[in-house]
């Protein structure tokens, strides 16, 4: 049995997903390429959206999902093959039209951190492609999961 250690968050009580660095994640440069990043924030995104209740499906019977607007990514040191990561979600922020997740990536041979990021996303009617103000199952879902911005 492995025992974690206890990690180092930003923030309290994040959504975790689990990740080995892959030979389809590096690249030229002999690290995880900054795509395999993007693609990393989305699941979790997507994994802690649907532990909330809030999946694909009810994207799209409301009519409306959440599309990014902005990233920030802060690549802290260089992950690679073979490498342990902890990935690691909250939102901070929300209003009607929009909501902040920020993300956080340790690796966890040596529980430092690698990355850091965030990314605020809107709403939008999925047919038309404006936005829109949540709708109040997205509203109530995300609400519960917010965790003010302390940094």
């Amino acid at each position: 049995m492995t025992i974690m250690p206890t990690l180092q968050w930003d923030h309290p009580q994040p959504h975790l997903v689990h990740v080995t660095v892959q030979d389809q994640h590096i690249d030229l440069m002999r690290h995880t390429n900054n795509v395999v990043y993007l693609q990393w924030l989305e699941e979790l995104a997507w994994s802690h959206s649907i532990a909330l209740g809030i999946g694909p499906a009810d994207y799209e019977a409301a009519g409306h999902g959440m599309v990014v607007r902005q990233h920030e990514l802060n690549y802290l040191l260089a992950t690679r093959l073979g490498e342990r990561l902890a990935l690691a979600t909250w939102l901070t922020a929300m209003d009607r039209l929009t909501m902040r997740r920020h993300y956080q990536f340790i690796r966890l041979d040596d529980q430092v951190t690698v990355f850091r990021g965030s990314t605020l996303f809107v709403c939008v009617d999925i047919a038309q492609g404006k936005v829109r103000r949540m709708p109040a199952a997205f509203s109530q879902a995300y609400l519960a999961a917010l965790t003010p911005q302390i940094l």
